[in-house]
């Protein structure tokens, strides 16, 4: 794949963009909104992106869209309210109660994890970068970024053990 064909790229990433963003901003509307303005800032500055690079780069692009979104949302102080948050599915009522509380229960699991651990996990499981892409994204060495992953591991998987718990 050239790095210049914008549409393969959009087409391969765009779910791993999407999970990304919405894992870091809780909110479905919101990461729809910065994964377009991800890929319009892609679009902008593709030929500087090396083919190899393409999706270490891409989420760099999609975590400086989320800073620059929650910046701005800081200096605003009007909040819409949640209305529209719970509409748009076809599936049923059940399902859409299931599916939000899976949701919630992975964000609390996720919300209660230092930042870097939060943000090595995501990148490297859910974003599916190397270790070696993750670490570089992050501006850590190889071998702290092992450790904030095994760490984040270890913290999600006593917070399973005490929700299966109660």
């Amino acid at each position: 794949m050239k790095p210049n064909n914008l549409d393969a790229i959009y087409q391969q990433y765009l779910k791993d963009v999407y999970l990304y963003l919405r894992s870091l901003c809780h909110d479905h509307h919101a990461a729809e909104d910065l994964v377009q303005e991800t890929f319009y800032r892609a679009y902008l500055y593709l030929e500087d992106c090396k083919e190899d690079k393409v999706k270490p780069w891409l989420f760099r692009v999609a975590y400086n869209a989320f800073v620059d979104y929650k910046r701005k949302e800081r200096r605003s102080s009007t909040r819409e309210p949640d209305y529209f948050r719970h509409h748009g599915h076809s599936d049923t009522p059940e399902e859409a109660v299931l599916r939000q509380e899976r949701w919630d229960e992975f964000e609390r699991s996720l919300s209660g994890l230092p930042y870097k651990q939060r943000q090595a996990l995501l990148l490297y499981d859910f974003g599916q970068l190397t270790y070696q892409e993750a670490s570089e994204l992050m501006g850590v060495s190889l071998s702290h970024f092992k450790v904030l992953l095994f760490r984040a591991r270890q913290q999600l998987r006593k917070s399973e053990r005490k929700d299966g718990e109660a």
